[in-house]
């Protein structure tokens, strides 16, 4: 769902930061073509095969894609695979699933 532009959009992070960041919100692209899309599996049981679907069906619409994984879900992502997935993706979708 698209949040509205007369009210900002609040995301809880679960990281356990002491106090509120605020970042402005990316503008989505209005399309993927010609774009890289990172696909970022975290690790959580069945989360492979979501991401596994979506890059077929991305894949099928002519979108070039790169997957990534993390070690562990219990940590956020090392910051040289998020530096990797920034300078080598366009967008990226994070995929987690229980």
């Amino acid at each position: 769902m698209a949040a509205s532009n007369d009210s900002p959009t609040v995301v809880l992070d679960p990281t356990g930061e002491r106090t509120a960041a605020t970042r402005v919100r990316t503008e989505r692209p209005a399309t993927l073509e010609g774009l890289t899309v990172g696909l970022l599996d975290i690790t959580k049981m069945r989360g492979d095969v979501f991401i596994d679907r979506l890059d077929e069906l991305l894949q099928g619409r002519g979108i070039e894609t790169l997957r990534f994984a993390k070690p562990t879900f219990t940590k956020p992502a090392p910051i040289d695979l998020r530096q990797e997935i920034a300078t080598r993706c366009h967008v990226v979708i994070e995929a987690l699933a229980d």
